[in-house]
């Protein structure tokens, strides 16, 4: 089992949840989803987040999902257990770390309204899944609501010697990016590992910024592999031309209440998915919205032939 730390960086992918259409996880899928993923190059696997449907299952599904994923791959693991209280989040925790999970990610519940509060709850957190867990904390305020100033990023990073990572999803939060980093070189606070979310919608100027790569789910990964193997590399005018190609699309899934549709109806087509059900309470493309995305489909694969489905 290899662990994240402060040093992890690369693409790790957020995966959706299969259902069939009755509603029941469908592990065929799920396995051919970690195939796909491992195939592509991506470097880490991300199990259980917001647009994996955690909420919707039952502990007994989420430990098996996990469990599944482990037995098809060797790439790490980060799995989100965040839960209300403290009891069934280290209870699920223990249970996929003895799996092998790599580590996990917490989102700050949205009650949370000052610094004090967004510090001591991961500080608790921390202390009730043991020094051994490695945690990714989860900064996506357009859904949680829940303001993490870069001053209170840092006194987590020092305060909170198992928070090794940061999945960076603040909007706008290019700018936050950059302030991380300083803070950093001025020693303010120790090295955070960034991996950044949005469904990769500002990834090119986020590494720009100083990110180590992405944590998210766009469903074409290798457009994420390329962008930070690019930016590594220094390819500017490259990186840009492939990522503004796949743009339009990029923009369309990043809808609120509809980019989990879009990104099943394209995994699916992708023959990933044998169904793009999601568990109620949820929804499906309307047959407008899928016409929008197969000419979306159409007009990248004129540009990048991957898209050719």
């Amino acid at each position: 089992m290899t662990l994240i730390d402060r040093t992890s960086h690369g693409v790790y992918t957020i995966m959706p949840t299969p259902f069939h259409s009755g509603g029941e996880v469908d592990l065929d899928s799920l396995r051919r989803l970690v195939d796909f993923y491992e195939a592509a190059g991506v470097d880490g696997l991300t199990v259980l987040g917001q647009l994996g449907e955690a909420p919707k299952l039952t502990h007994a599904e989420s430990v098996e999902i996990v469990r599944v994923v482990l037995d098809r791959t060797r790439l790490p693991v980060v799995v989100g257990v965040s839960a209300p209280g403290f009891g069934a989040m280290r209870t699920l925790t223990e249970e996929v770390m003895s799996l092998g999970a790599s580590g996990v990610m917490i989102a700050p519940p949205a009650n949370l309204r000052t610094d004090d509060q967004i510090v001591g709850y991961y500080t608790q957190a921390a202390a009730a899944l043991g020094p051994g867990v490695p945690i990714v904390v989860q900064d996506y305020p357009l859904t949680f609501s829940v303001v993490m100033s870069v001053p209170v990023l840092c006194r987590i990073a020092r305060e909170v010697p198992s928070v090794v990572m940061l999945k960076h999803e603040d909007w706008p939060g290019l700018e936050k990016i950059g302030a991380l980093r300083a803070a950093e070189e001025k020693g303010e606070l120790p090295r955070l590992a960034i991996l950044c979310g949005n469904g990769g919608l500002f990834l090119d100027f986020e590494m720009r910024r100083g990110a180590d790569g992405a944590m998210t789910g766009y469903c074409f990964p290798e457009l994420l592999l390329d962008v930070v193997r690019l930016a590594g590399e220094k390819r500017t005018e490259e990186l840009h031309d492939i990522f503004d190609a796949h743009l339009p699309l990029i923009r369309y899934e990043q809808q609120p209440g509809v980019g989990l549709a879009v990104r099943k109806h394209v995994l699916r087509r992708r023959g990933l998915l044998a169904s793009d059900t999601q568990r109620k309470p949820g929804r499906s493309l309307s047959a407008v919205e899928r016409d929008d995305v197969d000419l979306l489909l159409a007009r990248l694969a004129r540009r990048d032939s991957r898209a050719r489905l």
